[in-house]
């Protein structure tokens, strides 16, 4: 349920019952009226209003805006049986009861003391509540008909027309099923999944292809439609588009591909595309579209999670570009560009590219505590992957970036053990190149805080 925030039309009537100084002496005058926000100025009969649980109403139009009449005070929610004490107000029948139960004996919203402790059923409100309510579920219910029917035509129409008139009808269809679940389910029980992927091919243009892609990743997709996606014309199309759509498409092609490469039936050589990974790439730099940073990092993740295509990372220079990316990025994306650096550090060729990067040292050894801890398990595991393969040359650098004392804050805090036991190993491989002496002196905490 959320928090009702009181509905401004609703705050015309106040105190049925005695409540107030409002008064509604008719309820289907106060509906047509418009008082209580009425849809469309009807009423619902009554042969209606019985067939419907208002309770389930509530559940399912999980409204953010409820005249604040309808609104118990006790529990911020709908009433569903209003009843009324001496004093006038109004409150749920389970609320005020428990209420009372817990040795209350005063009004919730008066705080007065009650003279009398009998509670009064307040039908007028709830007829009021029931109506209002029953309009707004009926209403929703023929707007989800009304888009179930449109999903069906338009699916029909795609199947016969092409040109302009296709990505039209695929706009529409687009907007149909981000915006209703009741859409979304109609599409994939009338095997618009199919008609979808049927419509990506090596001559499909983009429009279309970027409307389709757009469709693909509002839908839950089962084994066998991802597995038909993951055709190497589908892909390559997908690719093309990642790499020349609109932002929206962009991030649109990298949740759908990552939704494939999660599939137990994907295969690693589909996504080994020099093609793909330098629009990623490329994607993941550009300043000027920061909201898809984290979608193109999210799915280079999944794919660095593949060796076969780890070193082809590496041959078009990603680890440097990742390097340079981190002191820019938010918390999230940070933490996914590491956990890539961190897949590529297992790798010679990505060990190396690393350790030639003059600015993965003293951005690891910064990272160190500061974000989270699985940034910090990251940097610390990349850290010593540089450290152990040139440990004269990195270990130098890396307590005068001041490893040490970063690495005795890990060991003393009440982080994993793994990660203290990590910390350990690493500050003994550093101290093999230092007297005692001095590195007990390259281990003061100031360090840290600078």
């Amino acid at each position: 349920m959320p928090m009702y925030q009181p509905c401004k039309r609703g705050m015309a009537v106040v105190g049925f019952e005695g409540g107030g100084d409002g008064q509604i002496l008719d309820l289907e005058s106060a509906v047509k009226d418009g008082v209580l926000g009425g849809v469309d100025g009807g009423v619902v009969g009554p042969g209606v209003c019985e067939k419907l649980d208002l309770s389930k109403m509530i559940e399912e139009l999980d409204l953010f805006e409820v005249p604040t009449v309808f609104i118990c005070p006790i529990s911020l929610e709908p009433m569903q049986d209003p009843v009324t004490l001496c004093t006038g107000q109004t409150y749920e029948r389970s609320n005020i009861l428990k209420w009372f139960s817990l040795g209350h004996f005063t009004c919730p919203t008066t705080m007065q003391e009650l003279w009398d402790d009998s509670i009064t059923p307040n039908t007028t409100l709830y007829r009021l509540i029931y109506t209002w309510f029953s309009q707004k579920y009926l209403l929703m219910k023929k707007k989800s008909e009304d888009v179930q029917g449109r999903a069906s035509e338009l699916l029909e129409a795609l199947k016969k027309v092409k040109g302009q008139a296709r990505v039209q009808a695929l706009k529409e269809l687009h907007q149909v099923v981000s915006a209703h679940s009741t859409a979304r389910k109609t599409v994939i029980d009338q095997g618009g999944v199919s008609i979808m992927s049927s419509l990506l091919g090596p001559f499909t243009s983009h429009a279309v292809g970027s409307e389709v892609i757009g469709i693909l990743v509002s839908l839950t997709l089962d084994s066998e439609s991802k597995k038909n996606l993951m055709q190497p014309a589908k892909i390559s199309l997908m690719v093309d588009i990642l790499n020349e759509g609109s932002i929206e498409t962009k991030i649109n092609c990298t949740r759908l591909m990552e939704s494939l490469i999660d599939d137990k039936d994907f295969r690693s050589e589909i996504i080994s595309s020099h093609s793909l990974l330098v629009g990623l790439m490329r994607f993941v730099k550009d300043k000027r579209r920061s909201n898809g940073v984290c979608h193109g990092l999210s799915l280079l993740k999944t794919i660095s999670l593949h060796q076969e295509v780890r070193n082809l990372l590496v041959s078009i220079g990603a680890v440097s570009q990742l390097v340079e990316l981190l002191s820019g990025l938010e918390p999230e994306c940070l933490e996914l560009a590491l956990c890539v650096l961190d897949a590529l550090a297992s790798i010679p060729e990505g060990r190396v590219a690393l350790k030639d990067c003059s600015n993965t040292i003293p951005i690891m050894v910064k990272l160190l505590m500061r974000i989270s801890e699985n940034c910090t398990q990251y940097a610390l595991s990349i850290l010593w992957s540089v450290c152990k393969l040139a440990p004269e040359e990195c270990s130098s650098i890396a307590v005068d970036a001041g490893l040490a004392a970063k690495l005795l804050l890990v060991i003393q805090s009440g982080c994993n053990p793994v990660l203290k036991q990590q910390s350990a190993e690493l500050l003994k491989l550093c101290s093999l190149n230092y007297s005692d002496t001095i590195f007990i002196s390259k281990c003061k905490l100031t360090r840290t805080f600078q």
